[in-house]
């Protein structure tokens, strides 16, 4: 067998295997095309209706939120003073203590 007999076959099979991956490529994109999911649908537009509501809702909730919020910081800056000067009293009144029953 000659060499041009060769290169003859082997460019036969070569057009064959091409022919053949051409086929494969062509059934996988049609695979790809038929697994696809669908697309999702749109989400339906959002009615504008109740927005008023719900703006004077959010005023009045800071309008009467703000100053119990306050209110709240208050009572407990207040809690925390008392405590300090109790803590305060408490303090002079051992060092009095400690004072008299030490020895002189």
């Amino acid at each position: 067998m000659s060499d041009f007999d060769q290169a003859k076959r082997d460019a036969a099979d070569a057009a064959a295997n091409s022919d053949q991956l051409a086929q494969i490529v062509a059934l996988l994109k049609a695979q790809q095309l038929t697994q696809q999911q669908p697309l999702a649908p749109a989400p339906a537009a959002t009615s504008s209706s109740g927005t008023n509501a719900k703006w004077i809702g959010i005023g009045a909730a800071v309008v009467v939120g703000g100053p119990l919020f306050l209110l709240a910081f208050t009572a407990a800056a207040l809690g925390i003073a008392a405590v300090a000067v109790s803590v305060a009293i408490l303090a002079l009144v051992l060092r009095s203590v400690w004072q008299d029953i030490k020895p002189k």
